[in-house]
Formats: C-alpha cells, structure tokens, sequence
C-alpha cells in the first residue's frame, strides 16, 4: 500500500480536534526540536483529517502503518501529522512485519529528524525488531552518527547495554561495523568513501562510549569485548582508540579472556596481518600479559607464526617486557 501525500482523500475527521489549529503551527519547532515547514505541517495534517479514519491508524499486509511509509520516504511533516493520529489511539509503536515500529524504520532510512519528532511524540527508544535490534543496535550497525546523536541525546531511559538475540550490545554492533569498513579501505586504500564511512563509524562507537556504554561488556556467544572484537580483525585503528582510555582498571581490561583468549593470544594469532607488531606492541604497552594461558595452555608466544617473522616478533616484543620487568624491579 502506497500513501501519498499529494492524494485528495475525503472522509472522517475523526480525532483532528485535539491538533495545533491552523495559524498555530509556528510553535511545532519548540515541540519537535528543530525547524520544519510550517505550512507543510499544516498541509499534511489536513490531509490526514480527511483521509478515512482506518487509513490512517490500520495497518496494510506487511504491518506497515501510513507512518512507517512516511517515514521511510523521509516525508518529515507528513510523518508527523501520521504519528500525532497514532498516538491518539495508542499505537505509535505498532510493527510492522519484521518488527520494527516507526522509530526502527526512520533509525534505517537515517533520518535523524524523524528520529528526534518521533521520541518527543513518546516512541519506545528501546522497542526492538524480530532480531532484538534496538534503535542503538541499527544505528550503530549502519554507523549513522547523526541519528545515533538524537538517539542519546537527552534520553536517559536509553538501554545503552540492551542485547539483541545475538547477544552483543550496541557498542559491539558499533565495532564489528567499523572492522568491516576498515577491512574494506584496506583492500582499497584509494576509496575516499569507504575512509568517510570508516570516520562516521569510529564517531558512533566514540559516542556510545561517551554516552557510558560499558567497554567491560561481553558477548553472550563468545565472551568478547569491544577490544577483544577490534584485534580479532586487525583493526589498529580502533585498537589504538580503546587502548588510548586512562582506565584505572585497564591491565584487567586488557586481560580479560573470552573463552581463555586474551586480546594478546588473539593478536599472536594475526599471521600474515600487516598491523599484527604494532597491535602485539601497544597491548603489551598498555599491561597485556603474555605470561597468560589459555585454556589449552598456550601463552601467547605459541600462537605466533612459525619461521623467521614469528621468531622476530617474538624476540622483539616479549623479551622486551620481560626485560623491562627485570629493569623496573632492579
């Protein structure tokens, strides 16, 4: 089913009464957070007025209310005018056939103004789709950082540590995302594209983070973290990101295991990868331990490579901690 916002449909006003009157329209930007088209509003909402009332509060075969439609076509007023007439009847929230609500679906489109109407209408920020998606979880995955900044943005009831059925928080979304870019940009360094995704993505976890999203937080499935995940994919540029954070805590941060594997077992296990040393030096930097063993006893030294390079890169970073303990407690 198709809405347009130029069709001439008659029927019941029903519910209109309790909208802005025409004329009054020029204080929605106080309402919504920022500037729209007045006239616009006032348009779209006379065209919902007389559209028959089961039009505009039902829903078509795929679940989808005329807001959802609205708002995957990014028709802001439109949008609206929709959302005012489903929160009179209680269903802002309705989902459609994949779960998502409206809010889902504009957090999809990236329309961050939509976003930012629909929770000052009072959409649930933490409803989630068939696969546990919250908001956070799609804006993340799809790095999105100007919705992401209406998402957190003032919003205190956000779940910033809720898990999709897949068990991983938004922040974990936010890291897998930006390795995927980042490994993408490698194999084409020249495509300013993929660099400008890359930046937008490392913006949202940055911001997940400042918001309080725990860097401590596991997956269910593995037990990785953030850092865990990061070196997992050779992606230094988010390894030296995390590891940049004065944690008081951090040498327990940057040994924690994830099924017995530190982040130090893991990057040993980079053979081949071009950022492997520089990933092996800043976590033993920042106190990774390679006196650790996993659950098949093996420290990270036994996971390197074999041959000339491994015996390098063994020799040239695990002797040097082991010599600057001997040096620090002399």
């Amino acid at each position: 089913v198709s809405f347009q916002p130029d069709c001439s449909v008659v029927g019941e006003p029903s519910m209109a009464s309790s909208w802005p009157l025409l004329g009054q329209s020029q204080n929605t930007q106080h309402i919504y957070g920022s500037s729209m088209d007045s006239l616009k509003l006032d348009e779209a909402r006379m065209l919902l007025s007389g559209m028959d009332y089961s039009r505009t509060t039902c829903q078509d075969e795929d679940g989808d209310t005329i807001l959802h439609i609205y708002t995957a076509k990014g028709l802001r007023e439109y949008a609206i005018a929709a959302a005012e007439r489903l929160k009179e009847v209680g269903r802002l929230d309705a989902k459609e056939h994949k779960g998502k609500t409206a809010l889902l679906v504009a957090v999809t489109a990236n329309q961050p103004e939509i976003v930012q109407d629909l929770l000052s209408l009072g959409a649930d920020i933490n409803a989630c789709d068939f696969k546990g998606q919250t908001a956070l979880h799609l804006a993340a995955h799809y790095g999105f950082p100007a919705v992401l900044r209406a998402l957190l943005s003032g919003r205190p009831n956000v779940n910033l540590e809720a898990r999709n059925f897949e068990g991983m928080t938004p922040l974990h979304c936010a890291a897998i995302s930006h390795s995927v870019t980042m490994k993408a940009f490698m194999a084409a360094p020249a495509d300013v594209g993929l660099q400008a995704k890359g930046d937008e993505k490392l913006s949202c976890v940055q911001m997940l983070i400042i918001a309080g999203a725990s860097l401590l937080s596991q997956e269910i499935k593995s037990n990785k973290t953030i850092l865990h995940l990061a070196v997992k994919e050779g992606n230094i540029k988010l390894v030296d990101y995390l590891l940049s954070f004065r944690l008081p805590n951090m040498k327990d941060f940057v040994n924690m295991k994830a099924h017995g594997h530190t982040a130090l077992h893991m990057a040993a296990g980079l053979h081949s990868n071009p950022n492997q040393e520089k990933i092996l030096q800043l976590l033993l930097d920042r106190g990774a331990d390679p006196s650790i063993r996993n659950l098949e006893n093996d420290q990270p030294a036994h996971l390197l490579q074999s041959g000339p390079q491994g015996e390098r890169v063994c020799c040239s970073l695990f002797l040097s901690v082991i010599i600057s303990k001997y040096i620090g407690c002399s």
